[in-house]
């Protein structure tokens, strides 16, 4: 890029924090740094024209973990360690929500439904047996039992006939969270450069120096905040995956509202209006999915589109009119990787396809940290 002598004093010189990264965890952790030091001097860099990774790309699910997924959180990680992840998405869509307020994102609290295909009976089973020992596990989180049972009453087929429901679950609009947490950036006097990707940096004693494909400049301190792009900045302990998505057409007289897993939360749908969105199939191709090539597959659109004609959809006839996918970022650990890594530099990265949930608080957690 051939900088003028203006651009390089107006938006790259004395950089007090550069934050890689313009998602919920970029933007909410820029948020807070300004709060904490209004002189300061931020810039967010984004590879993307948007926000690149999920940020702009999920189902807009405000969950925080679904009873057959928990159960299996315990088979890796300690009681207490499940305890403090559920609470930590409990604490950050509380915070989005504050941040941002319900009417903004359009938040609606219809529920969520866990669905166990025929096959999985013996996993329902297990579900059924462990409910009142989780809703027990949870309450002091919820001052309530979270987990019921309820009918088939939306009438899916090739499911077991009860469902496992959730009535704290809620739902987003993704596009209206995201524009609305760049509105509230932008109005704080924080600088954003789109489609810049950092290459490489260095570090001095009090300062980073940061190149990007474009240009190069001096940073105070710097913010990695790229989630499921991180291993591309050496951060060797997220693994990137790929999450496919559709949405059909307006569907006439769609009586389905609400979040729904299904096979173990790796296939994932909900109403959007009058709409269905649904994603997943991760589970069918792992290798090629652990990936940050922004494409589809025809072995998971097919499996979508089956699933939707077969189970979710069998008595009605629709259209597909969109697909994408995003990238998230995964590891061994569900736990979010919130760290210094040298002097200058920080990370809050690795959050393991709850970003809606747990984003805003990473955010302000890797703020707190600098």
């Amino acid at each position: 890029m051939n900088l003028s002598y203006w651009e390089i004093k107006t938006w790259l010189t004395n950089i007090d924090y550069t934050i890689v990264g313009s998602g919920i965890v970029g933007l909410n952790c820029a948020l807070q740094l300004k709060e904490k030091y209004p002189k300061a001097n931020i810039l967010i860099l984004e590879k993307g024209t948007l926000p690149q990774g999920a940020s702009t790309k999920n189902a807009g699910f405000a969950c925080f973990g679904s009873l057959s997924e928990i159960l299996d959180d315990l088979n890796t990680h300690s009681e207490e360690e499940v305890i403090q992840l559920i609470k930590k998405r409990v604490n950050g869509l509380k915070l989005l929500r504050k941040t941002l307020g319900d009417k903004t994102i359009n938040y609606k609290q219809f529920g969520g439904y866990e669905l166990f295909t025929k096959e999985d009976s013996k996993l329902f089973e297990d579900c059924i047996s462990k409910k009142q020992t989780i809703n027990t596990l949870l309450k002091p989180i919820f001052k309530n039992d979270v987990f019921s049972l309820k009918n088939n009453s939306f009438h899916f087929k090739n499911i077991q006939e009860t469902y496992i429901f959730n009535k704290f679950e809620g739902q987003i609009d993704t596009g209206k969270m995201m524009h609305a947490l760049l509105q509230k950036v932008l109005s704080k006097g924080i600088k954003i450069w789109n489609n810049i990707s950092v290459t490489n940096f260095s570090e001095d004693i009090n300062s980073v120096k940061l190149e990007t494909d474009q240009f190069s400049f001096i940073t105070s301190k710097l913010l990695i905040a790229t989630n499921g792009f991180a291993s591309q900045l050496d951060i060797s302990e997220v693994k990137p995956a790929r999450a496919q998505v559709l949405i059909t057409k307006p569907i006439k007289n769609l009586n389905i509202k609400g979040t729904f897993h299904l096979d173990k939360g790796y296939y994932y749908f909900r109403n959007i209006e009058d709409r269905i969105l649904f994603g997943g199939g991760r589970n069918l191709d792992f290798k090629t999915e652990e990936t940050t090539v922004l494409e589809q597959t025809a072995i998971i659109q097919n499996q979508l589109e089956m699933l939707l004609k077969t189970t979710i959809l069998p008595n009605t006839s629709f259209e597909i009119e969109h697909r994408w996918s995003g990238i998230m970022g995964v590891g061994s650990q569900k736990k979010a990787i919130v760290k210094q890594l040298s002097n200058n530099v920080f990370c809050g990265v690795r959050l393991g396809g709850m970003g809606v949930a747990i984003g805003s608080l990473v955010g302000k957690e890797l703020a707190d940290l600098v």
